[in-house]
């Protein structure tokens, strides 16, 4: 029997249908590609409408199980969607005990809702398991699903269940994102919010560290300021003076204590002129201690004793970092003697420019200390001495002349010692017993030569002289008796050779050391040049022969027709 033969119609219409069956198939296959990054409804919405138009389906149903944030889903399609609803039911109940496991024993019939045929139907899962959902085709053909329309549906059934996987896989990454995103953004917030925190308690800290810093250093000034006024007070209270003790009772020196008493109770500035070591620190001292000031402190400045460079530093005081050595703060003499008294001693050796800043403090009662700009107001009274002629000093242009009017307001002239020769024994039996209680020594008289020698002497260096030559004699005397040799006393050194004939009677004008000469001199004639010896000049000048020689040498005393012994 001969094999049937088609017909060439029959052969077309397959191979058409096949053409069309891959060309879905193509389409179906792409459809991921349309779906990437697409919703899952996106993703439905696009399946159902792709089926129903390749295959011409009555109706098409979709499915999807609870996924993780989202609620369930339910679709149906068809050319009439106004007239699908219907069949919905009839689906839920035909699928209620289906398995995806029996797909082959389907379709099923159902009654068309919107029409009078019966519709086949064939359910796909969407997974292995049809856990991501269920998807049913409905034809009124009666040979619905052909073989190529079963492939078609079980290959998109399989491209929407990774579709719709890879949908909820990226839906569930975007939350995840999100839900991070958002504690990220919660997390950071908080920390901000705490950073916040810090940084405010930090600047609280650092306010409170300002603030426990700046009364710190207040304090440590404050201290620093008392230790210094204390150490004034018992500088006053070891050094007090009062006209009693202010001794002598030279018309010079009452003259000066009468003025004294005269100035104290006003405010006004004193200039005391005098050589050096003639008292100007005492006269100083009396003046603030009858003054309404006195119990504040004296503040004392050798401006002749601080370099140039620290003078204003040590008048007006300097902050931290003012210059390359402050490294703390300073406070200056004018704010330690604040509502007391100042006593500038040498005042005619200040710099020109802090005579300046020094008489603006006199008209203003008020000063910038050194590396700050803060103005300190203080009410300071000012005591200056000076051993120079300060009205030759302002026609050389070495003082400021305004400056010195605003200072010598009461002048005050403490006299030499020289001028004031009575009271010369006075003050060496003062020094002797100072020295005498403090040594340990019992010193108790000064001969009459000695005493004789030191009123002579014209005492260039004054009263610090005198106490120097009392106390060097108390460390070397030997007896009850201060007897000063000539080895004792001041020298002043002369290559002239006196004779004995051309010795005369001392004069007051003197010096210390032609009366030391003179005085030798009539020893020698007395011992008749005789220098050893129980009778020599050398005992009766309680000195050693080679010591008296020596002095001899050193005064160029020589005999002339005498061998010396």
């Amino acid at each position: 029997m001969l094999p049937m033969e088609l017909a060439p119609e029959q052969t077309g219409s397959e191979v058409k249908q096949l053409r069309g069956c891959i060309n879905d198939l193509v389409g179906v296959v792409a459809l991921p590609a349309i779906w990437s990054g697409s919703a899952p409804s996106e993703i439905v919405r696009t399946l159902l409408d792709a089926l129903l138009g390749m295959l011409r389906l009555d109706f098409v149903y979709l499915r999807l199980k609870d996924s993780v944030g989202e609620p369930p889903f339910e679709v149906i399609r068809g050319p009439h969607s106004h007239a699908v609803g219907g069949v919905s039911k009839q689906i839920g109940e035909l699928l209620q005990n289906w398995s995806g496991d029996h797909v082959q024993e389907w379709p099923r019939v159902v009654r068309n809702g919107f029409g009078d045929e019966d519709l086949s139907i064939i359910p796909l899962p969407l997974g292995l398991e049809a856990e991501i959902g269920i998807l049913i085709a409905a034809s009124r053909r009666a040979n619905f699903p052909a073989g190529t329309e079963r492939l078609l549906l079980t290959v998109a059934a399989n491209q929407a269940a990774l579709g719709l996987q890879g949908a909820r896989l990226l839906s569930k990454q975007k939350r995840v994102a999100e839900e991070l995103d958002r504690e990220v953004a919660q997390r950071t917030e908080e920390l901000a919010a705490a950073n916040r925190e810090l940084e405010a308690e930090i600047l609280k800290e650092q306010s409170l560290a300002a603030e426990n810093l700046k009364a710190y250093e207040e304090i440590a000034a404050l201290k620093a300021r008392l230790e210094i006024e204390n150490t004034y007070l018992q500088d006053e209270i070891r050094n007090q003076h009062n006209f009693e003790e202010i001794l002598g009772n030279s018309p010079e020196l009452l003259r000066l204590l009468d003025r004294v008493e005269l100035a104290a109770p006003v405010d006004a500035n004193v200039l005391i002129m005098g050589e050096t070591g003639a008292g100007k620190e005492l006269i100083a001292r009396a003046i603030h201690s009858r003054s309404a000031r006195k119990n504040s402190p004296l503040v004392k400045v050798n401006c002749g004793a601080i370099p140039s460079g620290l003078v204003e530093s040590e008048l007006f005081g300097h902050v931290k970092g003012a210059f390359t050595s402050a490294s703390e703060r300073r406070i200056g003499r004018f704010e330690l003697a604040n509502n007391g008294t100042l006593f500038l001693d040498e005042v005619g050796e200040l710099p020109l420019e802090t005579q300046v800043k020094l008489l603006r403090v006199l008209q203003e009662q008020e000063f910038e200390p050194v590396g700050s700009s803060r103005t300190i107001k203080v009410n300071v009274r000012i005591i200056a001495a000076t051993n120079r002629d300060l009205e030759k000093a302002v026609q050389s242009g070495g003082f400021r002349s305004d400056l010195c009017y605003r200072l010598n307001v009461i002048p005050l002239q403490v006299p030499a010692l020289r001028e004031r020769r009575s009271d010369i024994p006075q003050l060496v039996m003062a020094f002797l017993q100072q020295y005498a209680k403090r040594m340990g020594k019992a010193v108790q008289s000064v001969s009459q030569e000695t005493m004789r020698l030191l009123v002579e002497y014209s005492w260039p260096g004054n009263i610090r002289e005198l106490q120097n030559v009392i106390e060097r004699g108390v460390v070397l005397s030997r007896g009850a008796i201060l007897k000063l040799g000539a080895d004792l006393l001041p020298i002043e050194a002369s290559d002239t050779s006196i004779a004995p004939e051309a010795v005369g009677e001392t004069k007051a004008s003197d010096s210390l050391g032609e009366v030391q000469r003179q005085h030798i001199l009539r020893v020698l004639e007395r011992t008749g040049w005789v220098i050893s010896g129980p009778n020599g000049a050398g005992t009766i000048l309680d000195l050693h022969p080679n010591t008296l020689r020596s002095l001899m040498n050193r005064l160029g005393i020589r005999r002339s027709q005498h061998a010396t012994s």
